[in-house]
Formats: C-alpha cells, sequence, structure tokens
C-alpha cells in the first residue's frame, strides 16, 4: 500500500476535534503520539478537523465470497478499508487467521473474534465451526477465546430448512455456559441474530453485544439498555435482505420473514438509540458488502436518529473507549484521520480526507 515513511522526523499536528469543538495539539514520534512538544518537528497539519481512526466494529477481512482467501487477499481488504479512514477492525469471524497483518504498520488494528461458532447447516458453508454436539458451545468457545483477542462470535439464529424460517440455534442453558465461560477467560462474546426468538434467550444470559438486532422488540431493547449490552446493526447489509429473500423463494416463510425484518429495521433501531442502547458502526464488509464502506454505515445512523455528529461518534470515539482501544492520548499509537471541513456538517467530507495515518505513517 502506498504512504509516507516518515523515518525519524517528528511531526506536529494541530487542529479542532468536530465532535467537542475544542483544540487539538500534539506531535508524531515514530508510531506514538506525544503531547510534548518535539523540537524540531515539522508542522504536517495547522488548521484541520482531526478524529481518531474510523472503527468498524463488524467487518471480516478474512472472508470474500467464494472464500479461500489468503494472507495477502485479506491484506488488500485491509488496505481498502484504511484508505477510508478505519484503522480499528473488530473483525467478528473469520476462517483465516489474519494475525500476520498485525506486523503491518499500513493495516488498521485488529480485534477478533476467532471463527464463527454454528451448527451443520445452520450458517454459511465453511465459514466457521459447526459443532454436532451443541453441548459443546462452552467449549468451543473456549478455544476460539484463546484464538482471539477478547471477542468471541456465536451464531444466535439462522434459517432451519425444516422449520422453513429463522429459529435459534441453542437453548438457554447452553447460551449460559458459553458466556460463563466466555468471561471467564477474559473475553466478551456476541451474537449473529437477525430474528426475534433467538434474542430473547441471548439477552438474558447476558452476552455482550447483539450483532444486526433487527428482530428486537421494545422490551428486549429495555433489556439491553438495563444490561448494558451493546448492539452492532450493520446497516447497510440490512439493505441486502431483500435480495436474500429473492433467492430464497423455496422457503416462502422465510423469505417474507426478512423483508419484514428489512422494513421494520429502521423503526427498531430508532427505538434502540431513544431508549439509549450504545450504538456502533460496522458494515459487515466481507460477504455481500465491499470493503471500505464505513461512511456509508456512517450516513445510514445518521439517518436512525443519531444524526451528523452523533454517526461520526459511533464510529470512531465511542467504539474505542467500547473496545479498550487508543484514542489520541499520550503515548497511543498515531491512528487518526484529518479532514479539510467539519465532516459533523457535511458527512461527504468523511470521503476525503486530507491525510490518513496509521501507526504514524500517512497512508494516503
Amino acid at each position: 500500500m502506498g504512504g509516507t515513511a516518515e523515518g525519524d522526523t517528528a511531526r506536529h499536528y494541530r487542529g479542532t476535534d468536530p465532535l467537542t469543538g475544542e483544540p487539538i495539539e500534539f506531535w508524531v514520534s515514530g508510531e506514538t503520539i506525544s503531547h510534548t512538544a518535539i523540537a524540531d518537528a515539522e508542522t504536517a497539519v495547522d488548521g484541520g478537523w482531526i478524529l481518531p481512526g474510523l472503527v468498524d466494529a463488524h467487518n471480516h477481512v478474512g472472508i470474500a465470497p467464494g472464500l479461500g482467501v489468503d494472507i495477502e487477499q485479506a491484506r488488500g481488504f485491509a488496505y481498502a478499508d484504511a484508505r477510508a479512514g478505519t484503522l480499528l477492525i473488530r473483525e467478528v469471524g473469520s476462517p483465516l487467521d489474519t494475525h500476520p497483518l498485525d506486523d503491518d504498520p499500513a493495516c488498521p488494528r485488529f480485534i477478533r473474534s476467532g471463527k464463527h461458532i454454528a451448527r451443520p447447516k445452520r450458517y454459511l458453508r465453511d465459514y466457521g465451526v459447526d459443532l454436532d454436539d451443541p453441548d459443546e458451545l462452552a467449549a468451543e468457545v473456549a478455544r476460539q477465546a484463546r484464538a482471539g483477542d477478547g471477542w468471541v462470535k456465536i451464531v444466535g439464529d439462522w434459517i432451519d430448512r425444516d422449520a422453513g424460517d429463522l429459529a435459534p440455534l441453542w437453548t438457554r442453558d447452553q447460551i449460559e455456559a458459553a458466556v460463563a465461560v466466555a468471561h471467564e477467560h477474559g473475553a466478551r462474546i456476541t451474537a449473529h441474530v437477525f430474528g426475534t426468538d433467538a434474542l430473547v434467550d441471548l439477552i438474558g444470559a447476558g452476552v455482550d453485544c447483539i450483532e444486526h438486532g433487527t428482530g428486537l422488540t421494545a422490551d428486549l431493547i429495555d433489556q439491553l439498555v438495563e444490561r448494558s449490552i451493546a448492539l452492532v446493526p450493520t446497516m447497510i447489509q440490512v439493505e441486502n435482505f431483500p435480495g436474500i429473500a429473492d433467492g430464497a423463494e423455496r422457503f416462502p416463510t422465510y423469505a417474507a420473514h426478512m423483508r419484514r425484518l428489512h422494513a421494520d429495521a429502521p423503526k427498531v433501531f430508532e427505538s434502540a438509540r431513544e431508549a439509549g442502547v450504545a450504538i456502533f458502526a460496522g458494515t459487515d464488509a466481507g460477504g455481500f458488502v465491499e470493503h471500505g464502506r464505513i461512511v456509508d454505515e456512517i450516513e445510514a445512523l445518521s439517518k436512525v436518529g443519531l444524526g451528523n455528529a452523533g454517526a461520526i461518534a459511533a464510529a470512531s470515539v465511542q467504539p474505542r473507549q467500547w473496545l479498550g482501544a487508543d484514542l489520541l492520548a499520550d503515548g497511543d499509537r498515531a491512528d487518526f484521520v484529518v479532514y479539510g471541513e467539519n465532516p459533523c456538517d457535511d458527512l461527504g467530507v468523511l470521503r476525503h480526507p486530507q491525510a490518513v495515518v496509521s501507526s504514524g505513517r500517512n497512508i494516503l
């Protein structure tokens, strides 16, 4: 990936935080940020609008249509995300181990969930681990917690071809055991779920996050707030629901269900926002969604009540705090994006960064 290798030259950045309007000033030396002035530093930016690197909280650089992704293809996907300003990715399931990308300063930082955990014929083929015995869920969660970076991902619902509709994959006891084991291993656990039925036990068992969440109801939204369970709605992926339904006409109940979830999604997500659910931006890139589309997700979030500033915060500062990642503090990794205008005034500004600095390198 192209970029500027600045070597030992320290650089000075001065600008404004678009979310708060407060002035920002720091220096970059090597890969890190300093809040102490560095003598003879070159001024790289004076007057821009500066954000910590954007966050895609639901992304799969190790997945592409047809599977078979190798590490160099994954690197290309990661570069596409980075060029769009995404410098932190929560990779929620991948058949490919993407840890080798951690040595590439032009790649985003990754926080991984290991492989998806599902059941035979109850998820996309070869994407993850299929458990013949669902009572082995907790043991597999332990294995994936060791393989990941503090997260584990289970598939909460998927089409049951015998029932002809979405249905849960696990019992309440199995989920509770899985949550307990994840937490014992110092990991948080998240769940893919489209419909409503699986949400009852997932939320009741205390998972830490819901992916998609299109089947949320008012009472379940209240439970998310009470239990501090986050939501990553993947709105640009939800736009693919009608196409998924069109390809599943042999299962008319399921197809109708997916169309209904799509139609209701904006209202569901707006209700979650109004109730105070923590909502974070995630594109679900890697399958039906191309990489580098974080700004599309931000724009979609802005339309369900977050507004411009709220949507930007949901893709930058807020998920970084949630994930325990660097911001722009002294000693933090130098991952940030500079814009020529305030993106809170016009989200289109996010598509044209002046600089994207990853691990201290300008990668544009």
